[in-house]
Order: C-alpha cells, then structure tokens, then sequence
C-alpha cells in the first residue's frame, strides 16, 4: 500500500491492521502519483513508465472486500490493477494489487508526481462536510 492505508494512516487499522505485513517494496516501474482532491489523498494514475517509482508497504491479506470499500473502488475512476513490487534494496518481483485512479480525481492538485506519499493533510471520509 502507497498512501492512506500504510502503518499510522487513518485507513490502516480498518483495511490491514490483522494483515500480514511483508515489508517496505517499490514498484518495478514508474507511476505518477499525486496529492489531489479536496481531502488531500494521494493518486496514484494506471500510466506504468510515466512518473516515479512508487514506494510502499506488502500486506498479504484475506479478502479485498473492505479494501475496495475505502478505496472508493465501486465508484467511477477508481479501479485495483494489477502492479510489479520489490523489495525496497533488491529482491525478487512480485505482483501485487495497487488502487489507482483516473485523472478526473486529480481535482483539485495539491502536488507534483510524488514517490513517496507522506502528507498528513488527509480528510478521511468521516470528517469531509
């Protein structure tokens, strides 16, 4: 996970507190992601080669039920794909799923292509008017 669901993020403790976690990865390419919208949440765009490499954490987990419910997966733009990862220093590849978004959700921008998402200016839903 790139963003709102990492260690000490408001979506952690509900999507992937009972997760197995494996460790801190990079994606294989680059993507561009953003800081965007009115609660600042970071956007990560399907566009593999464009950008920067994106860093994260590995979970394994059980289902994606309550992963595609806080990452607005049912909503238009909003989409899970498959993405490359390794383990940050080296190692071997891995598929795993990212969450990503079309550009319609880049509105308004609050950044340039970010790596390494760390902004604490999140609003998570149940604070948004």
């Amino acid at each position: 996970m790139y963003g709102t669901l990492k260690r000490g993020f408001p979506f952690f403790e509900l999507g992937l507190a009972d997760a197995r976690y494996l460790g801190p990865v990079q994606t294989t390419q680059p993507y561009p992601m953003f800081i965007a919208a009115d609660f600042y949440g970071p956007m990560m765009l399907d566009k593999p080669g464009e950008g920067l490499r994106i860093t994260g954490e590995l979970y394994e987990v059980e289902t994606l039920d309550k992963l595609d419910e806080l990452e607005d997966v049912a909503k238009s733009g909003s989409f899970r794909t498959k993405i490359v990862v390794e383990p940050l220093g080296g190692g071997i590849p891995v598929e795993a799923i990212g969450y990503m978004k079309s550009r319609e959700w880049l509105s308004p921008l609050h950044s340039d292509c970010i790596a390494n998402y760390q902004d604490r200016r999140f609003i998570p839903p149940w604070e948004r008017d």
